[in-house]
């Protein structure tokens, strides 16, 4: 079933994207459940959200909708009867599915269901058990390393019972059919970096969407990780006709480098473009080939689907220590970082979106740029950034080449590309080749496309 909700705030800066994620940040979510429903139900007052519930024993392709859990409390009390381990505290101190518990146990009974992190001792470990009952809390190891032997009450108050698995879209239909996705996972509890910061990366990407004006359609998938990307499928088995660019994002507001994952293709468009936007952005990055192991890409770039999705973040998964524990907080994710990473993701999604093939109308030798006002007066010791780019794009522009095949080959940034198209466009020397009628109208206008916000470092 679906439930739509509609809402009018935007969020557009790292300032408002780290307060969405401090809103957030105190539920506790996990496969499914209230904590998504309630995650969603906040996003969407930044954006219009579509809910979708799949219902508990849904198949979707070879997996099963679980039982939705739901938690209440959680604690553990020490002989002397005091509380060591309590759920209110930080909701991590739980192992996500946990089964109910309500008995008293020795400490060496206890012992399996105890789980630490030997190499930070002071932070909480995040523990999950989806698909076969158990039951265990998660606590730092100074804590476990104090406890003393005796009888300990053990509380665990929650249920498994049918329910449904929870996801929100979002869609904002452009010019065309064809579509951009992406997608962010919603099913990690209080863990900053690894969950929330794409959750407030990709709505502040929906808000961008609503004021730029993009060419393609734009579709957000907020999912639970790994079943709930496979729902969203199942629910979309046209979705390889429709998709022509991709994102999974993800770790987008620590400190580290830009991380770019290719899809599984590897020289997809939205591959192309991440890896041009990075290299001309001036900060920090690496590119990576794809495996089938990390985030939701692995799922859209099943050989059955094989969508054009590649995944964005910072430092990858598991390389920073705070990764899947409660050291991945709201300190590890500052507002500047989630700003950049909102920059070179909303380039990467410009540069997709005004991707474009183009026709010389005037193929035979170099046209005469100087009486049209495209090229300087007077000689000198070499063409101009512009002028260059103006050149390349005549010459290349035969209804072969795309404007980011021209910007790599000319060792040229996108935007300068397309805006020299645009300006031989408005000349009557170039028009794009999906247009009927070239590509400006009689005002020279472009057709409202947006321009790619070209990143330096100082940002």
């Amino acid at each position: 079933m679906t439930q739509s909700i509609q809402a009018p705030e935007t969020v557009a800066t790292g300032e408002q994207m780290h307060r969405l994620m401090a809103e957030l940040y105190p539920i506790c979510r996990s496969l499914t459940g209230d904590g998504v429903r309630k995650t969603l139900e906040i996003v969407a007052r930044h954006i219009p959200l579509e809910i979708h519930e799949v219902r508990s024993g849904t198949r979707v392709f070879d997996w099963t909708v679980p039982r939705e859990w739901r938690i209440y409390d959680a604690y553990l009390r020490n002989p002397q009867g005091d509380t060591v381990v309590d759920f209110r505290k930080h909701n991590l101190h739980v192992m996500s599915y946990s089964v109910p518990v309500r008995r008293r146990m020795a400490l060496a009974e206890l012992r399996p269901h105890l789980f630490t992190s030997d190499a930070h001792p002071d932070w909480i470990p995040y523990r999950t058990s989806y698909y076969g009952e158990n039951w265990g809390f998660c606590l730092a190891q100074t804590v476990y390393d104090s406890l003393e032997e005796g009888e300990y009450e053990v509380v665990i108050d929650s249920e498994l019972k049918d329910g449904s698995l929870t996801y929100g879209e979002f869609f904002l239909r452009g010019e065309e059919s064809e579509e951009i996705f992406l997608s962010t996972h919603v099913c990690h509890p209080s863990m900053a970096n690894d969950n929330l910061s794409g959750i407030a990366l990709a709505t502040a990407l929906a808000g961008h969407a609503e004021t730029a004006g993009y060419r393609h359609s734009l579709r957000i998938a907020f999912v639970p990780g790994c079943l709930g990307a496979i729902a969203w499928l199942a629910a979309n088995p046209g979705c390889s006709d429709r998709i022509r660019h991709g994102l999974v994002l993800t770790g987008a507001g620590d400190g580290g480098p830009f991380t770019y994952k290719r899809s599984r293709r590897g020289n997809a468009v939205v591959d192309r473009a991440a890896e041009h936007v990075l290299r001309h952005a001036g900060m920090p990055y690496n590119v990576v080939d794809f495996t089938p192991y990390g985030y939701d890409e692995r799922q859209y770039c099943s050989p059955g689907f094989d969508l054009p999705v590649g995944c964005f973040s910072r430092t990858p998964y598991g390389k920073y220590p705070q990764y899947h524990t409660s050291g991945d907080d709201l300190e590890f994710v500052r507002p500047e970082y989630l700003e950049q990473s909102l920059k070179v993701c909303r380039t990467i999604l410009d540069v997709v979106d005004r991707d474009s093939r183009w026709l010389n109308l005037s193929p035979y030798g170099e046209p005469q740029l100087g009486k049209r006002g495209l090229y300087r007066g007077t000689g000198g010791p070499g063409p101009r950034a512009r002028d260059m780019a103006r050149l390349w794009i005549l010459n290349s522009s035969d209804g072969t080449r795309s404007a980011m095949d021209i910007a790599e080959r000319a060792g040229m940034p996108f935007e300068v590309i397309v805006e020299a198209a645009e300006e031989l466009c408005a000349a009557g020397l170039l028009r794009r080749v999906s247009d009927s009628v070239g590509c400006a109208d009689t005002q020279g206008k472009s057709h409202g496309l947006p321009k790619a916000e070209y990143l330096h470092s100082d940002i």
